[in-house]
């Protein structure tokens, strides 16, 4: 599926995000970098160890990423130039501000992009996986977000939402056809 939203093009992608061709990808990652498995396991077994070894070294110099924060590395073997670590909430019913959390991991992602002058981008659904937070809430506030960065913010061109299952898939889907 393919939109506009504020002229910024939006796809969601039912597919392997390790696959994509884009300036970057983003990690669902956890604060201390540590990417063993989910999307994190994936990008580092496709992308290389590297991606482990530049982690590493950032945790070492600043400590871990809080969540909401995001931090960068090379892209490895992969087709793109960076990695974005993004460190979502970890669901603990709502209680916790986890979806404020998840907005800010969204938005820093974002803006870190435009730092890069990165003009395509890659999202796994943050969150929605192993960390266990809804999906269809997590699709609601990836909507959110979007339209509110790109209605600020004109440096992306593209910005892509990939899963590899096909059910997270539908429901960002379904959230994305609403108005």
């Amino acid at each position: 599926m393919e939109i506009k939203i504020n002229n910024v093009t939006v796809r969601l992608i039912n597919d392997d995000i390790t696959e994509q061709h884009v300036d970057a990808i983003v990690n669902a990652a956890n604060s201390s970098l540590k990417h063993g498995g989910g999307v994190a396991g994936a990008i580092l077994k496709k992308g290389g160890y590297i991606i482990q070894e530049e982690s590493d070294e950032y945790v070492q110099k600043h400590g871990p990423v809080p969540t909401g924060g995001v931090t960068v590395t090379t892209a490895g073997n992969l087709n793109a130039k960076y990695i974005i670590h993004a460190v979502g909430p970890v669901w603990r019913g709502g209680e916790n501000n986890e979806e404020e959390k998840l907005r800010s991991a969204i938005w820093n992602s974002l803006k870190t992009a435009c730092k890069l002058n990165i003009k395509t981008i890659a999202f796994p659904a943050i969150s929605s996986g192993i960390f266990g937070f809804p999906v269809d809430r997590c699709a609601k506030i990836f909507k959110e977000v979007i339209s509110k960065f790109t209605s600020k913010e004109r440096c992306l061109d593209e910005i892509r939402i990939v899963n590899i299952d096909s059910y997270v898939h539908e429901v960002f889907v379904k959230e994305f056809s609403c108005d």
